[in-house]
């Protein structure tokens, strides 16, 4: 992030003060910022957290314990945590500056100075975790789709878990620099006859060595380049095998399937990915190379960085055969139950002989009173009406399958 100018910035480009002299602002500056970041962005941001919220919810269901799901709600939090502070950052502030209203004065003027040094940094850290999660589930799918034989050792829970530590902790030392960028000075604000805290960069975040090397340079090298350039090779790669096994479905079997469908939903997870961030890229490169600074590209992008954050709750209903199916059985009241008496419920609203075979990953359990459970269903569904949601056979989730998850910038 660059202090140049009257807020921070999830794009590295705006500054981290307070301007006092909002009288020097254009006014339609100041409109497209509140129409940006004071109303959408603070509206889908709210969206957003509910959203995040319900897939972190379904996601840590025991039926879908899986290493994609364990990462995909790592992924959740992170994009919940950089929603927050991308409200608390761009979506209130922006609401002052046009309304001028006395309810957010305080925390302008009070609230806000106090904050920024540490929500900031966790904004960068947070965009960060997203970012190698996503990188890390497109990498755990390349390997279930292009090399299967080797997933059922690679894409484990166990696994999942240590990689989701490691990224926390490489992006809290990375970025660990962030907390000392700012520094709080007393002002006096004649036209409110207070004084107040501001928060304005601190000498290291002066420094132009460090500008040009940290900020500049290894911000876009390990935010955006590389992380960037291994999606786009990975993701050609599960796109052609997706191609491939699409014209050969037929030959495909039950798991093969699975696999090929929660790779098509990553892949539309990857392409939103990549659509809401490459806006923040022009941009930093326009900062970091030549020195241009289109402060409405960087609200814009803003904007789109918060929406990338609040939309994979949507493709995971589009997509996800199995979490739309949970989540129509634990939010929709009116969602109708399999059989209401006799026949016991599968985990994933599905009939019990459909779950006979658990698949994770690539890893298949034959249950052994799978026949018998199978049989008992078709005796009990000929005496009771049996109502339940199908699933299409080749984009139905596992009981152990899971789902990826996005990522940021700051």
């Amino acid at each position: 992030m660059n202090f140049t100018n009257t807020n921070f910035s999830l794009d590295d480009n705006e500054t981290a003060y307070i301007s006092t002299d909002n009288e020097n602002d254009d006014k339609s500056e100041i409109l497209f910022e509140f129409i940006t970041n004071g109303v959408l962005l603070n509206l889908v941001g709210i969206l957003g957290i509910m959203g995040n919220i319900i897939s972190m919810v379904i996601l840590s269901r025991p039926q879908m314990r899986s290493s994609i799901n364990y990462l995909l709600t790592g992924l959740a939090r992170s994009d919940t945590v950089l929603i927050i502070t991308s409200i608390l950052i761009f979506g209130l502030p922006a609401l002052f500056k046009y309304t001028n209203s006395q309810l957010l004065f305080s925390y302008y003027y009070r609230v806000y100075p106090f904050l920024a040094p540490v929500v900031y940094p966790l904004a960068v850290i947070a965009q960060t975790v997203s970012v190698y999660l996503t990188l890390t589930v497109t990498l755990e799918r390349f390997v279930a789709v292009c090399h299967p034989l080797q997933a059922r050792s690679l894409c484990t829970y166990g696994r999942a878990r240590l990689y989701v530590l490691l990224i926390i902790i490489f992006s809290i030392l990375y970025n660990l620099s962030r907390f000392w960028e700012v520094k709080l000075e007393q002002e006096y604000l004649v036209q409110y006859n207070v004084t107040v805290y501001i928060p304005l960069p601190s000498s290291l975040r002066s420094n132009q060595i460090y500008i040009s090397v940290y900020i500049h340079w290894l911000y876009l090298l390990f935010i955006y380049f590389l992380p960037f350039s291994c999606l786009a090779v990975l993701n050609a790669a599960i796109y052609r095998q997706v191609r491939k096994a699409n014209q050969e479905r037929q030959r495909l079997s039950r798991l093969q399937k699975k696999e090929i469908g929660l790779a098509t939903m990553l892949l539309c997870v990857v392409v939103v990915f990549f659509i809401c961030n490459i806006l923040a890229l022009v941009s930093n490169v326009l900062e970091a190379f030549y020195g241009i600074l289109l402060t409405k590209m960087v609200k814009t992008s803003n904007l789109l960085v918060t929406i990338n954050s609040s939309v994979n709750f949507i493709i995971y209903v589009i997509y996800g055969e199995k979490f739309k199916r949970l989540f129509l059985k634990l939010f929709c009241s009116h969602s109708p139950r399999i059989c209401d008496g006799g026949v016991r419920e599968s985990p994933d609203c599905a009939t019990l002989h459909e779950d006979s075979v658990m698949l994770s990953n690539g890893d298949a359990r034959h249950s052994v009173r799978g026949n018998r459970a199978n049989e008992s269903v078709k005796r009990a569904a000929r005496a009771l009406p049996c109502v339940y949601y199908p699933a299409r056979h080749n984009s139905k989730w596992n009981q152990d399958d899971t789902t990826t998850t996005t990522l940021n910038q700051i």
